[in-house]
Formats: C-alpha cells, sequence, structure tokens
C-alpha cells in the first residue's frame, strides 16, 4: 500500500506541474489537478493540504536528513565541515526528485507567492539547522549564520545541480562549499 501512495503523491505532483507550467499557478485549482491525476478531490487533499504543498513536498524528509546528519557528524569535526557533510547526505534526496526540480524551480520563479513560500521554508529549515548547531555547542548567533551561509551554498549547489542536467549532486555540494571557502579566505 505505501507504494500506491506514493505512486499517487507523484501523480498529483507530476499533474500540478504539467498544470502549473500551462494554465498559470494561480489559475489552477486543486480539483483541476485531482482530475489530471485520476483522483478524486479528496485524494488530493489526503496527501497535500493545499496547492502550494505539491511544490514543497519533501521538506520534512530534507530536514530530517540535515538534522541528523549533523547530530551524528563526529564532535571532532568543525562546523562548516559537518554542514558540507550533511548537505552532501541530501544526495539521495535530490536524486528522487530530479526529474521534478526544473518544473518546480519555473513555476516558483513565475509566481511571487510560491518565491514568498520558498523562502519562508528555507527560513524554518535554517532556524532547524541552527537549532542542531547550537547542540554542538555553537552560540546561537553562530549557529545561525553557519546554516544561513550553508543555506546559500546548497543553493548554489542545486542551481548548479539543474544546469548540469541533474548529474552528481555531491559533487556539486563539494563545489559550492569550496568556493564559499575561498571567498572567506
Amino acid at each position: 500500500m505505501p507504494r500506491d501512495r506514493e505512486k499517487v503523491r507523484r501523480r498529483l505532483q507530476m499533474a500540478a506541474l504539467e498544470l502549473y507550467g500551462s494554465v498559470g499557478y494561480e489559475q489552477t485549482t486543486a480539483a483541476q489537478i485531482a482530475e489530471r491525476a485520476g483522483v478524486t478531490e479528496r485524494t488530493f487533499f489526503r496527501h497535500f493540504p493545499d496547492k502550494r504543498e505539491v511544490l514543497f513536498d519533501g521538506q520534512d524528509a530534507l530536514s530530517a536528513v540535515l538534522i541528523t546528519a549533523v547530530k551524528e557528524s563526529p564532535a571532532t569535526l568543525r562546523t562548516w565541515a559537518t554542514l558540507r557533510q550533511a548537505f552532501e547526505a541530501t544526495d539521495s534526496i535530490m536524486t528522487d526528485s530530479a526529474d521534478l526540480a526544473a518544473a518546480r524551480r519555473a513555476v516558483i520563479a513565475a509566481s511571487p507567492a510560491l518565491r514568498e513560500r520558498e523562502l519562508t521554508k528555507a527560513m524554518v529549515l535554517s532556524l532547524a539547522l541552527a537549532g542542531a548547531l547550537t547542540e554542538r555547542g555553537l552560540s546561537n548567533a553562530s549557529a545561525l549564520l553557519a546554516a544561513q551561509v550553508g543555506m546559500a551554498a546548497f543553493g548554489k549547489a542545486f542551481e548548479a545541480w539543474l544546469e548540469d542536467g541533474g548529474g552528481d549532486f555531491r559533487q556539486q555540494v563539494q563545489l559550492a562549499f569550496d568556493e564559499v571557502r575561498v571567498l572567506t579566505a
């Protein structure tokens, strides 16, 4: 049964992205997405609380991987290396969503409301990362700064990964983190 659930979620995501791309985000309804995916509107709402969240599905999984990686990293590992390792650990999540990533980016870029939502989600993720870093002994201010810079490097890695056609995400994270290190040296 869980596989079927994931198949339905994926169909809903694909249907939403197709409609957002052709009709526009604002003009698309949850009912239209459900119809395109071959399910009922009620099924749509069992999977997603609203039509925005189709685009932000996976945020909890991403956060969990990052926080776990930070918490489980060796205490001797420095902050920047810890963050780099944590963002590298998101490779499987990124690979699993590669087929949706470019279309998702285009839809979000075309909507001010979705760009705002994406920034809010990124800030929530930064705060969660900062919390994990404070547990490792950083001050609140230093932890938040490190988390925000890490998120910026992650964003650069994501963009480079998309431009590369969804190749090796770990390598893009490494390159972005190395670039930050060079810029701050």
